[in-house]
């Protein structure tokens, strides 16, 4: 029979072996999952893993992997600080689609406007919207005592259904000939995030994502809130008695990943996605959760895990062209990532112990 044993202190070697176990078991059940579907396992795996970054058009979509990489980096770091300290905080997508419509609505409602201060504008309300947002489940928390990952998730729903009314209402263009969207903001240069290096498709929610990548590094390591964070999380009540502030600690976190989730939002709203429309939220608040917990909620491994992550993006559509896939494969595999990554996380605490059978 098989048992688990609980280890006296985590291993640092099944910590540290994790991701790279998770992500190899994930080739392996997805290479199972293609091959199932009628696809040749290796060319579908190629063209995600492979193609992207060193096949005849690697020029191009190594571009598209900054594209992809920065919403997701930047709302993994937000989540990280607060996974970090034991806050749960499962909204990020509603966060990210409430702060491209604030920031949105701010460059709208100024159109045709150009100035030089636009788009900073847009950026502050974006982060605002978002924080707004992730205000309302912590406050909520501090206040009342409710369970903050119900509540954030539940505000996804508001979120979507904001994003429909602005799509099809207040911000909805009135030159589109009833089509529901608001206007495109390549169109509008004064409130577009145009691409600061173009070979490289980097704009300026990368710049702020690796911005980000950095802050909270040097605050994790180097400052005394970074330590109290990390604290509250391993013994809230060594916490409590160092002084450390349960509310506050729970506004703050919140409201980080809310803000830097409504930064994401806006980026990619007067960027990539151009406008707001009734299907402008593509999933990246919580895919961004599997990239914090790749990265091992490191600030830097949350940087390599959003390039990974951003990978399976641009080699799945690419496979999804070339190879016929089902968009809900691709969606799929990166869902294994997930469910690997937790499932191996379980070697980190406890070890594998086979016994024999006892007779009676």
């Amino acid at each position: 029979m098989i048992r688990l044993e609980k280890r006296p202190n985590p291993s640092v070697f099944w910590s540290r072996a994790t991701p790279l176990m998770a992500v190899a078991l994930t080739m392996v059940a997805g290479g199972l999952m293609f091959a199932a579907l009628g696809k040749n396992p290796f060319e579908a795996l190629r063209a995600i893993f492979w193609e992207p970054l060193f096949g005849e058009f690697a020029f191009y979509f190594r571009g598209q992997l900054l594209v992809k990489a920065g919403p997701l980096i930047l709302i993994a770091i937000g989540l990280s600080l607060g996974f970090r300290a034991g806050i749960w905080n499962i909204g990020a997508e509603g966060q990210y689609i409430i702060g491209a419509i604030c920031g949105a609505a701010v460059g709208l409602a100024v159109f045709p406007t150009e100035s030089r201060w636009i788009f900073p504008v847009m950026v502050v309300a974006g982060a605002l919207g978002g924080w707004v947002w992730a205000m309302i489940p912590a406050i909520l928390k501090t206040r009342f005592n409710t369970n903050e990952i119900l509540v954030s998730l539940m505000l996804v729903y508001v979120a979507e259904t904001v994003l429909a009314m602005a799509s099809t209402g207040f911000l909805k263009n009135p030159e589109g000939m009833g089509f529901p969207g608001s206007r495109n903001f390549s169109g509008y240069p004064a409130a577009q995030n145009a691409n600061l290096v173009e070979a490289l498709g980097l704009h300026w929610g990368g710049v702020t994502a690796m911005f980000a990548v950095v802050a909270a590094y040097v605050l994790l390591q180097r400052h005394m809130l970074g330590f109290q964070i990390k604290l509250s999380g391993q013994a809230p009540r060594a916490a409590r008695f160092a002084g450390v502030a349960p509310e506050r600690l729970v506004w703050l976190c919140m409201g980080v990943a809310g803000a830097l989730a409504g930064m994401a939002g806006l980026f990619e709203v007067t960027g990539p996605a151009g406008q707001i429309s009734i299907d402008f939220n593509v999933g990246y608040g919580f895919t961004a959760i599997i990239v914090a917990f790749l990265g091992r909620l490191n600030p830097l491994g949350i940087l390599l895990a959003g390039l990974l992550m951003a990978l399976t993006y641009v080699g799945g559509d690419l496979a999804a062209q070339n190879l016929g896939m089902p968009a809900a494969a691709i969606k799929a595999f990166q869902g294994m990532l997930l469910f690997f990554l937790l499932a191996c996380e379980v070697l980190t605490n406890f070890r594998i112990r086979w016994m024999r059978g006892v007779r009676e």
